[in-house]
């Protein structure tokens, strides 16, 4: 069917190359390596080089393990690898044809951050996904169930090798002798024991508590399903959405690539549970390392205390606004002038009628000029004194 070694197997070209139309099967980065090295080394393409497996292998350190897709990023492909710009391009376009790569999602220049509300520009990234071709799958003898994109290899361990040394199998017994024997069928057909055979060298445990509680800790509970989401219990349909929504956002950010889907699934459920789809994380993760070259080497951990720390930030100042509030209504103007106003008035009230009497005494004296005369203030002062007593 194949005549590999002078390959003559057609090119994958045109919308061959999409996911929808793809006659390659879904796979993840590590079986799809080994099928591109196979696929450039048996000269399927005229001019697929080790150039072509250096940029497979920069996608395959980059793929989602779970769904094998990966962004293009020509730049950033182009400073991992010092290849130039045009060459990188040639070479994903050789893996196209040889039905390893399918595009998932085309590169243009609309504005990403638009259609998620938010400011700036971004460009809509190309995506590729790991595809392996029916011809590497026929050379290897695989079994597969499916067609296209969705095709799945049928593993058969029947016709596997024994992995026994070949010391270790024995001769065959001869039956020649009269005596019966126990063999009333294939034994590789019938289904396998439920019998668990003892391990030799096993250590044994002979007497003692067969409680081993004692010896070993307590294992810390760790809250996933039981933790409230929106004050209401979470439901299976709210984990599946969210690792749906994780699955994207992992393979829309590189540096979280290398987190276990399930601990990156439980980091991210505060944003997931306000609603925020992957885009708006993914927005959110990119701002976290934007403008730098330095990637975490623990992503969880990374965005447990970003976010930790975020949210600490947020309590400050909505305690210090609550703070200001109170103040405000504790301390306000108004209250204050309307407290005091009756206080006020008696005060002027006191003191012009001591400054009337005052002017009473001065003109019965005849102190005309006020800055140079001989003047007591004893009067006045008393006069205020005993009117001020008297309001009291």
């Amino acid at each position: 069917m194949y005549e590999y070694s002078a390959g003559q197997v057609a090119l994958v070209r045109g919308a061959s190359q999409e996911v929808e139309h793809t006659a390659s099967r879904h796979s993840g980065p590590r079986r799809w390596l080994r099928s591109v090295e196979w696929l450039i080394a048996a000269g399927l393409h005229p001019r697929a080089n080790a150039t072509t497996l250096v940029i497979a292998r920069d996608l395959g350190a980059r793929m989602d393990y779970s769904t094998g897709h990966v962004r293009y990023c020509l730049d950033e492909t182009v400073a991992r690898t010092n290849v130039s710009k045009a060459s990188v391009k040639r070479h994903v376009a050789y893996l196209r044809e040889l039905g390893a790569l399918a595009w998932v999602q085309h590169g243009t220049k609309a504005n990403v951050r638009r259609v998620l509300g938010l400011g700036g520009y971004a460009a809509t990234a190309t995506v590729y996904a790991a595809v392996i071709p029916a011809v590497y799958d026929h050379a290897m003898g695989h079994l597969i169930v499916g067609a296209g994109y969705g095709a799945r290899i049928v593993m058969d361990y029947r016709q596997m090798p024994d992995p026994r040394p070949a010391a270790t199998v024995t001769a065959p017994v001869d039956n020649s002798s009269s005596e019966p024997v126990d063999n009333p069928a294939k034994r590789s057909c019938e289904p396998p024991s439920l019998t668990s055979a003892r391990q030799e060298g096993k250590v044994q445990m002979v007497g003692g508590n067969k409680d081993t509680s004692q010896a070993r800790p307590p294992k810390t509970r760790i809250p996933h399903q039981s933790t409230q989401i929106n004050g209401r219990r979470r439901t299976p349909a709210d984990v599946k959405n969210a690792g749906k929504t994780t699955r994207l956002v992992r393979a829309l950010v590189g540096w979280t690539q290398t987190a276990p889907l399930r601990q990156l699934e439980f980091v991210l459920r505060p944003w997931t549970d306000q609603g925020q789809d992957a885009y708006q994380i993914t927005a959110d993760l990119h701002g976290m390392c934007t403008g730098v070259r330095w990637r975490p080497k623990n992503p969880v951990a990374f965005i447990r205390a970003r976010i930790a720390a975020d949210q600490k930030r947020q309590q400050e100042i909505q305690a210090s606004q609550e703070a200001v509030a109170r103040w405000e209504q504790e301390n306000s103007p108004i209250g204050a002038f309307q407290s005091s106003i009756s206080q006020y008035q008696d005060v002027m009230v006191g003191l012009q009628h001591g400054l009337t009497s005052y002017q009473q005494a001065a003109q019965a004296n005849g102190w005309d000029d006020l800055s140079y005369g001989e003047t007591s203030t004893g009067d006045a002062e008393s006069d205020m004194a005993a009117f001020l007593g008297s309001l009291a």
